[in-house]
């Protein structure tokens, strides 16, 4: 499995670190975000959907579940916190993004991993002393590796 360790000590550039994901976003990318509350997961999407050229504040759907954006590809946000059972996700028809002309970002996506597909890329948060986040991103699905190489490109040039 490929991964990439960063570190954010900021909202600022966890919001950056989604735009660059944004901009290389492809129809069919499934970002799998795990992480405490609090971590940065809604950052990562706010800079997602900047990355999309998505004009609309991205919001948590914890309580509505998913939401809905427009920009240069449609954007997925659904948020498997408030979810108790995983027939709530098939009721919900939830896996049915999966296969969209968009892009699906899920919070909370390690909660259920038997539903997701294989060709997704992982970002697990995790709060340092309070003073930063360390997010790593990891896959083995071919796009989730071209994700990565191009990331770590852009962060290290």
């Amino acid at each position: 499995m490929e991964s990439l360790k960063l570190n954010s000590y900021s909202p600022e550039q966890t919001q950056l670190l989604g735009s660059y994901l944004g901009k290389l976003a492809q129809v069919g990318d499934i970002f799998l975000l795990t992480g405490d509350l609090g971590t940065g997961k809604t950052c990562l999407i706010q800079g997602i959907a900047h990355g999309l050229g998505i004009e609309e504040y991205a919001f948590s759907p914890s309580f509505v579940i998913i939401r809905e954006y427009r920009g240069r590809l449609p954007l997925y946000h659904i948020d498997f916190y408030r979810l108790d059972r995983i027939e709530e996700i098939t009721d919900l028809g939830l896996e049915e993004y999966f296969y969209q002309d968009g892009v699906v970002v899920m919070e909370w996506a390690d909660r259920w991993p038997e539903i997701l597909p294989e060709w997704k890329l992982k970002v697990g948060f995790v709060i340092i002393d309070n003073s930063f986040r360390k997010i790593t991103l990891s896959g083995n699905h071919y796009r989730a590796v071209e994700i990565l190489k191009a990331l770590e490109v852009k962060l290290w040039r």
